[in-house]
C-alpha cells in the first residue's frame, strides 16, 4: 500500500466514525456544542429552536420576495415595512 493510500484510507476512516457518531448522539436526542461535544436537549429547547426555525425561515421568504420581486414602483424600505406588517398579522 502506499503512502498517499494509507493516508486516504485513514482520513476515510475518521470521516466515517464522525459520522456514525453524530448519528448516533442525534438519535439518542443529543445536539452538539460549538467544540463538536454532546449536550442533552429538553422538550423545551427542542421548541424554542422549532419556533427559531420557522421565524427563520419566514425571513428568508421576506429577502427571497425583496430580491426576485421586480416592482420599481415601491421603495425597499416601503416594500420591507409593507412584508413586515403582513407577517405580523
Amino acid at each position: 500500500m502506499s503512502f498517499w493510500a494509507a493516508i486516504v484510507l485513514i482520513v476515510a476512516i475518521v470521516s466515517i466514525a464522525q459520522v456514525m457518531r453524530a448519528k448516533q448522539n442525534a438519535s439518542a436526542g443529543y445536539a452538539t456544542d460549538e467544540d463538536g461535544n454532546p449536550i442533552r436537549l429538553d422538550r423545551g429547547d427542542e421548541d424554542r429552536m422549532r419556533a427559531e426555525i420557522a421565524e427563520l425561515k419566514e425571513r428568508i421568504h421576506v429577502l427571497e420576495r425583496i430580491a426576485t420581486d421586480d416592482r420599481q414602483s415601491v421603495g425597499l424600505a416601503e416594500e420591507i415595512e409593507k412584508l413586515r406588517d403582513r407577517r405580523e398579522v
